[in-house]
C-alpha cells in the first residue's frame, strides 16, 4: 500500500499551513493593538481611543472572540456618536454587525439610521444596507426597498468613477433581489416591478426603509434620535 500523501491530504496540509500563518499574522496584529491601548494615557483623546478599541476588536473577530471583540466596538460606538463622529460611528457598526451578537441586528439599525441620515462615504452605508438583504427572506419587500435605498445614497453621494462603480453595484444588488422575490430576468419586467412597489419615490422609500429601521431595533436605541435630530443644520 502507498504511503504517498494523496492530492486532498496536500491541499489540507497546504490550507492548514496557510490559516496557522494567518492566525499568526492576526494574533501579532492584536499584541500591538492592545499594546497601543493600554500605553494611552487616562487624558487621551476620547475619539483616537476609541479608534485604538478598534484596533482591538477588528483582529479579535478574526480569531473567533467575538464577545470581547463586541465589547470593545461597542463602548467605541457611544463614543463616535458623542462626539458626532458619524463616518466612525457607521464603520463600527460593521464589526458590531460580524460578531454576531444578539443585539448585531439592533447594532445594523443604528448604522443605517446613521448612515441614511448624516453625510457619510455612500459605500459605507450601501455596505450595510446589503447586510440587511442577506438578513431578509426572499419573498422580503423589505428587501427590495434596502436595495433601492442603496442606489439612491450611491447616486446621490458619489460623483465620477466612484460613482460609476457604486451604481453599477448597486443595480446588482436591486436586480438580486427582483430576482428572488419575483423571477425577475428582463430590464422592462424590472421597471414594472420598481413601479408597482413605488420604489421610485424617494419620500416614500425612505419612510418605509424608516419603519424597517424601527423593527430592528425596536425598543433598544443607544441615543436619543430626536436630539440628534434637532442638531441637523436642517430638520
Amino acid at each position: 500500500m502507498s504511503n504517498q500523501p494523496t492530492d486532498t491530504g496536500i491541499q489540507d496540509a497546504i490550507q492548514t499551513i496557510d490559516q496557522d500563518e494567518s492566525n499568526k499574522e492576526i494574533r501579532e496584529t492584536l499584541a500591538k493593538a492592545r499594546k497601543h491601548l493600554k500605553a494611552m494615557p487616562d487624558d487621551s483623546n476620547p475619539v483616537e481611543r476609541a479608534r485604538a478599541l478598534l484596533d482591538v476588536a477588528e483582529p479579535l473577530i478574526g480569531l473567533g472572540q467575538a464577545a470581547d471583540a463586541w465589547i470593545h466596538a461597542r463602548e467605541a460606538f457611544s463614543v463616535f456618536v458623542d462626539y458626532e463622529h458619524w463616518q466612525d460611528a457607521v464603520e463600527t457598526v460593521d464589526i458590531l454587525y460580524q460578531c454576531g451578537h444578539q443585539d448585531s441586528i439592533v447594532a445594523l439599525g443604528h448604522g443605517i439610521w446613521l448612515g441614511v441620515t448624516y453625510p457619510v462615504k455612500a459605500q459605507s452605508t450601501v455596505t450595510l444596507l446589503n447586510y440587511v438583504i442577506d438578513e431578509t427572506p426572499d419573498e422580503s419587500d423589505g428587501a427590495a426597498v434596502v436595495a433601492m435605498a442603496a442606489h439612491y445614497i450611491a447616486g446621490l453621494r458619489t460623483e465620477g468613477e466612484e460613482k460609476d462603480s457604486l451604481t453599477f453595484l448597486t443595480t446588482q444588488m436591486i436586480a438580486r433581489v427582483a430576482k428572488r422575490h419575483s423571477g425577475i430576468e428582463d430590464q422592462e419586467t424590472l421597471n414594472a416591478w420598481i413601479e408597482m412597489y413605488q420604489l421610485n419615490d424617494i419620500p416614500e422609500l425612505l419612510k418605509r426603509l424608516g419603519v424597517m429601521v424601527d423593527v430592528m431595533v425596536g425598543d433598544k436605541w443607544w441615543f436619543d434620535r430626536d436630539e440628534l435630530r434637532a442638531r441637523l443644520p436642517v430638520n
